[in-house]
């Protein structure tokens, strides 16, 4: 079971991948000589094809099959990594391995999750969920890491990950086709665009939709925005240095996703859940602190923060609607989309201002979150599933 489950924790791999877009953004600001409103398209066309994309693949996956399915986004990612591997030659190039990288990771989030389960022994999917996020958070710290690395040691340019991430893909594609998984039956249930957007009525959905579209948009400005906040404050080369800045943060966020694992045996998610954002918020007032070694200090508290948001916030609300589970999940990976609209936002703040001002975006979308933490307690609007379909 153990060498079963191995192709799909390759796949959760390849999905941190696409949270390079992040430290891509002060990459490209620097290779392309552009704007911080322009780079901020980085994340934008990425992370838009959750919000297209997501429903579309959850009902091609209830006719063909979640094998098949991850197969796809496997591929199309694939050929985004191979369009930048043989040189970069323009920024519109470069957008379209990103909007390539974002359909496969849109992608790979439908088939991923439910995927785990069908080859998990009894009882052992929730471990082997969590891990998989682990894994994924390990994808996401080979964005800041792999061109500071090649930069400082090699003396390559920061596109060389291109061809490690090929190789990563080539290799989980050929993992994948061994995969034996019944085909699907089509499902009674199975998500549809109408039955989502109808969810919506719950006030308790819309709100936990919100904090979720809005803490991806965090998540994403603070990678995107810790190299240029470096460089701005401190004059610190974004290559060489500033992305360890950025893996600072994602290791934070790798550390924190396996911990918070372990102290959820022991800590109520709801109480967790107001813990964790608050220390997110404390990171990120620290980066208005006039000291480098507070800043760094932030940057890893921003990260232990962000790390366990999102599944706590899915979770809490999944738990609320269990029997709309195929709707609910489509809707909230499609909120994935927040990551797309909150960066740009920083980015003209920033034009017009400086980064750290910019910075007051992220901020503002995780008091949103702590607000809903702390609401989510105190009762919630109960509509009953046939009325929401209706």
């Amino acid at each position: 079971m153990k060498l079963r489950a191995f192709p799909v924790f390759l796949a959760f791999l390849a999905m941190g991948f696409l949270d390079a877009v992040g430290p891509f953004v002060s990459l490209a600001k620097k290779e392309f000589q552009i704007s911080t409103a322009a780079a901020s398209l980085i994340p934008f066309v990425g992370l838009s094809m959750f919000g297209l994309l997501s429903i579309p693949a959850g009902i091609l996956q209830n006719r063909r099959g979640k094998k098949f399915v991850l197969l796809l986004g496997l591929t199309v990612t694939l050929v985004g990594v191979l369009n930048a591997s043989f040189g970069l030659t323009s920024f519109p190039r470069f957008l379209l391995t990103i909007v390539l990288i974002g359909a496969g990771g849109a992608v790979l989030q439908v088939a991923g999750n439910p995927l785990m389960r069908d080859v998990s022994a009894k009882g052992k999917f929730p471990r082997n969920l969590s891990l998989g996020q682990f894994v994924k958070a390990i994808g996401s710290l080979s964005g800041p890491l792999i061109p500071a690395i090649a930069a400082r040691y090699f003396g390559a340019s920061w596109e060389v990950i291109f061809p490690v991430y090929g190789a990563a893909l080539i290799l989980t594609i050929l993992a994948a086709s061994t995969l034996n998984i019944q085909r699907d039956e089509p499902s009674a249930s199975a998500a549809t665009l109408r039955s989502c957007l109808n969810l919506l009525k719950n006030r308790y959905v819309l709100t936990m939709a919100g904090a979720i579209f809005l803490y991806v948009g965090a998540e994403i400005c603070v990678s995107a925005g810790i190299p240029l906040f470096l460089k701005e404050r401190y004059g610190v080369d974004i290559t060489r240095v500033g992305m360890l800045g950025t893996g600072l943060f994602f290791m934070a966020l790798t550390i924190g996703r396996l911990s918070g694992g372990v102290m959820l045996n022991w800590v109520a998610p709801s109480k967790f859940l107001k813990l964790t954002c608050a220390v997110a918020l404390c990171g990120l007032a620290s980066l208005f602190v006039p000291s480098r070694s507070v800043a760094i200090a932030g940057f890893v508290l921003i990260g232990l923060g962000f790390a366990n948001i999102f599944p706590l916030v899915f979770s809490a609300a999944l738990e609320r609607m269990p029997e709309r589970a195929n709707e609910f999940s489509a809707l909230m990976v499609t909120a994935i989309v927040g990551g797309a609209i909150l960066p740009p936002l920083m980015g003209l703040l920033a034009d017009h201002s400086t980064v750290r001002t910019g910075l007051l975006v992220p901020i503002a979308a995780i008091l949103y979150v702590t607000a809903a933490a702390l609401l989510s307690g105190r009762g919630v609007e109960s509509v009953e599933p046939a009325k929401i379909l209706t």
